[in-house]
C-alpha cells in the first residue's frame, strides 16, 4: 500500500483528519493550496476533492474560475495515482484535455477514476475527472494521461 494510501487510511475518519491529509498534500505540492481543496475519499482508483467557491477561485463572472477547476482535476488524478500504483513504479502527466460543460456557480467536487489497470512495463494510462456541482451536474470533464514505468532499483 502506498504512503498516500497508509496516511490517508489513518486519517480520513475525521473532518480534521482529512483537513491534515489534505494539507500534507499542498505541502508537498504547494501550487494546490491556491485552491484551498479539501479530500472527502482515497482509495485504489479513485479519488473524491472538494473545492469550495470562494473569491479568490472565481472570475469576473462570479462563478469558479475554468483553471482552478483544471486544478482540482489535476490534484484530484496525481493524488489518486499515487495513491493506486505499486511502490515499484512512478507516475508522471503528460498533459490535459479538459472540457467546459456549464458554469460553476456553487461548490464543486471532482471525482477522479482509473481503470483496471495491469503494472510492469512503461505505459500510458487516461485518468478520467467528472467535476460536479452541487446539483450533481458535470460542470467539467478532464482526462489526464499519465505515464506510469518502472522505478530505478535504488529508487523504490
Amino acid at each position: 500500500m502506498s504512503r498516500a494510501l497508509s496516511t490517508w487510511r489513518k486519517l480520513s475518519g475525521t473532518t480534521v483528519g482529512r483537513w491534515l491529509f489534505t494539507r500534507a498534500v499542498c505541502f508537498k505540492a504547494p501550487y494546490f493550496a491556491s485552491i484551498s481543496p479539501m479530500f472527502l475519499e482515497l482509495e485504489t482508483g479513485r479519488a473524491v476533492v472538494r473545492l469550495r467557491n470562494r473569491r479568490k477561485v472565481q472570475n469576473h463572472l462570479g462563478t469558479v474560475h475554468a483553471i482552478a477547476m483544471a486544478n482540482l482535476a489535476e490534484l484530484a488524478a496525481g493524488t489518486m495515482m499515487e495513491a493506486s500504483i505499486p511502490a515499484d513504479q512512478r507516475w508522471i502527466p503528460r498533459g490535459m484535455t479538459i472540457e467546459y460543460l456549464a458554469r460553476a456557480a456553487s461548490d464543486l467536487t471532482a471525482i477522479a477514476t482509473l481503470p483496471a489497470v495491469v503494472y510492469g512495463p512503461a505505459q500510458d494510462v487516461d485518468v478520467s475527472i467528472s467535476v460536479r456541482d452541487d446539483q450533481d451536474q458535470e460542470v467539467s470533464r478532464a482526462v489526464v494521461p499519465m505515464y506510469v514505468s518502472p522505478r530505478s532499483a535504488g529508487r523504490r
